[in-house]
């Protein structure tokens, strides 16, 4: 007889998990709404005095966005369309960075949904509050940024557009002092990865928000009997045995783990939050919005 698996079959397809999470995007984003709308009112605006009045740049006019921002003079002098930004909308910037590797897809029966789709609900939902409170939302994998009330939608078509490679840890690209960026994870790469990924992503100052995003199941192991642990981005199994028997060393690890993604948040400042996919998602999208609009408004310097 077949031991019954904890966990997906090794080696899932990613073109696979792309068609999965094509079919699921509408339900995705309607929940987004709806989870965005749910907390809307217990925040506040960030205080600021004004929009700026300090020429900072001019950036190229993306589709979508409001024509009364174009500066004509500037357009004029060649074929483009230009935005004349001022200095607090080009200093701040807030970036998501959503894990879509294979072992973001996993669900347990104690679960509500997939790793991966709390994630993207949480991280559309949180980029919808952050543009109606007037901040400039980027999304990590493309390197395309948004003030657009319609973010969720973009977003959205931003994941289907992504790379088909997923990988389980932030491109290391060079991230602006004055710009934040929230990592929406399951955090099961090796501490010695993440210790390299947010030491290079901080080295400017910039601040950081670790979001683990767990399965109960990967917390408790509550699983009885025999079983074989089967990694979802190798080829490689481990014969557990007894789970009964295995589950204290499980648990020690994993709590070991999480605790040494803590420590590393705090050693360079980083926000850190923990939510388990048996829980709704309102209180944390409502505690990491809050925590990222009522911050002072961030002015650039030289």
């Amino acid at each position: 007889m077949a031991m019954p698996q904890p966990h997906p079959a090794p080696h899932a397809e990613r073109s696979e998990a792309a068609h999965a999470l094509a079919r699921q995007l509408p339900r995705l984003t309607l929940e987004a709404r709806r989870v965005a709308l749910s907390v809307q009112t217990g925040l506040h605006g960030r205080r600021r005095a004004g929009a700026g009045e300090t020429f900072w740049q001019f950036r190229p006019f993306n589709q979508g966005e409001s024509a009364h921002r174009i500066d004509w003079r500037r357009s004029s002098r060649d074929d483009n369309l230009y935005l004349r930004e001022r200095e607090w909308e080009a200093a701040h910037t807030i970036w998501l960075w959503f894990d879509q590797s294979p072992s973001m897809f996993f669900q347990s029966p104690w679960a509500l949904d997939e790793k991966s789709n709390h994630a993207v609900i949480l991280g559309l939902a949180l980029a919808d509050l952050l543009v109606r409170g007037g901040e400039r939302v980027g999304h990590w994998q493309s390197g395309r940024t948004s003030q657009q009330r319609g973010i969720i939608d973009q977003f959205a078509l931003m994941l289907l557009e992504g790379d088909t490679q997923a990988s389980e840890l932030p491109a290391e690209r060079r991230l602006n002092r004055l710009h934040e960026i929230v990592l929406l994870t399951d955090g099961l790469s090796p501490l010695a990865d993440w210790t390299q990924t947010i030491e290079s992503l901080s080295q400017t100052g910039a601040r950081g928000h670790l979001v683990l995003v767990r399965d109960p199941a990967e917390i408790a192991l509550p699983y009885e009997g025999q079983y074989r642990l089967h990694a979802t981005e190798s080829t490689q199994a481990l014969e557990i045995g007894d789970a009964a028997a295995f589950r204290s060393r499980y648990q020690q690890r994993i709590s070991d783990h999480c605790a040494g993604l803590r420590t590393l948040c705090a050693r360079h400042h980083w926000s850190f939050h923990d939510h388990h996919t048996d829980k709704p998602l309102a209180p944390l999208l409502l505690a990491l919005a809050g925590h990222l609009l009522q911050r002072p408004a961030i002015q650039s310097q030289g």
